[in-house]
C-alpha cells in the first residue's frame, strides 16, 4: 500500500476515532499530496519517493512554525503544530542517528574523493540524493561541513 492510500486510510480512522488533530493533519498531507498527483507533467501519479519529499517539507514547515510560535509565547498554537508534527512523522521512513550518518557520509567523502572543505559541494550532491528521506537536509550539511572540516 503506497503513502497516498495508507493516509486515505488513516483519515477514516480518525474519522472514526474522531481525532480532530489527526483528522486535520491527515487531510493536509492528502492535499498536497492531491495537487503533487494533478500537477503539469506528473501525469496523475505520486511516487512514494516524491510523498516522502513531500512529508519532510510539512515536518519542516511544522518544526518551523512551533519553534515561532513558541519564541512569541504563544503555547497553544505551538502544541498544535507539534501534535501535527507528529502525526506526519508517523508516515516518514525512520530517521538515521548521527553516528549512523557520519558513517554515511565518510563512505560518501571517501567514493567520492573529497579532501578539504571546497569539496562540499560534490559531497552534498551525492549524499542529498543517497540519503533522502533518510536525513534531513541540515544534518546532512552539517555533518558534511564538520567532516570535511577536520
Amino acid at each position: 500500500m503506497n503513502l497516498f492510500d495508507q493516509v486515505s486510510e488513516g483519515i477514516k480512522d480518525a474519522m472514526r476515532a474522531k481525532d480532530k488533530i489527526r483528522l486535520e493533519a491527515l487531510r493536509g498531507m492528502k492535499k498536497e499530496f492531491l495537487e503533487a498527483k494533478t500537477a503539469k507533467g506528473a501525469g496523475d501519479e505520486l511516487s512514494d519517493e516524491t510523498a516522502i519529499r513531500i512529508l519532510q517539507k510539512m515536518a519542516k514547515q511544522r518544526r518551523d512554525s512551533a519553534a515561532i510560535y513558541a519564541t512569541q509565547n504563544r503555547a497553544d498554537l505551538a502544541e498544535n503544530e507539534l501534535a501535527e508534527l507528529a502525526v506526519i512523522e508517523t508516515y516518514l521512513p525512520e530517521q538515521l542517528s548521527q553516528d549512523e550518518l557520519d558513517s554515511k557520509i565518510s563512505e560518501i567523502i571517501a567514493q567520492v574523493g573529497a579532501s578539504s572543505p571546497a569539496d562540499t559541494g560534490k559531497v552534498m550532491g551525492v549524499a542529498t540524493k543517497a540519503l533522502a528521506g533518510l536525513a534531513a537536509g541540515k544534518a546532512i550539511a552539517e555533518t558534511v561541513k564538520k567532516l570535511l572540516g577536520k
